[in-house]
């Protein structure tokens, strides 16, 4: 993983309306894949009260366990304090910086869903995590 400009590790930060599917799964993913290597937020411009327990299962099945994290709510200072910010269907509820790298990643929402639904979703995130931490990743 390269560092940024400051000598520290890249930061990102996923966003969705409820923090408790997309986002946290994104989020999991990318602390796991990476080994740490990257600074990883995930915040919700509504935080729902729990992660979608679909989710949880899809994760679970990937051996990473989503069960004890909780949605946050979006601050100003996560979005400040990270350098590439992922949103994930939270429409205009991301506050813009200029010099932060943002991307819309266009994923069916798994609220609601069973397992059988979130998988795919699930699925299409590790890939895109994947290209992510290649992107971050300096070509040695």
């Amino acid at each position: 993983m390269s560092t940024t400009e400051t000598g520290r590790k890249p930061s990102v930060l996923f966003v969705c309306v409820h923090n408790a599917g997309r986002s946290q799964m994104a989020a999991a993913y990318l602390t796991t894949l990476s080994g740490g290597a990257v600074e990883v937020r995930s915040a919700g411009s509504e935080p729902a009260e729990a992660v979608n327990p679909a989710a949880v299962a899809a994760m679970a099945e990937e051996g990473i366990d989503l069960s004890a994290e909780i949605p946050k709510v979006l601050t100003v200072d996560a979005v400040r304090e990270s350098d590439v910010v992922i949103t994930m269907g939270c429409g205009d509820a991301c506050p813009v910086f200029p010099g932060k790298r943002y991307e819309d990643w266009k994923l069916d929402d798994p609220a609601g869903q069973g397992i059988e639904a979130v998988r795919p979703i699930r699925d299409d995130i590790k890939n895109r995590i994947q290209a992510l931490i290649a992107d971050l990743t300096p070509i040695r």
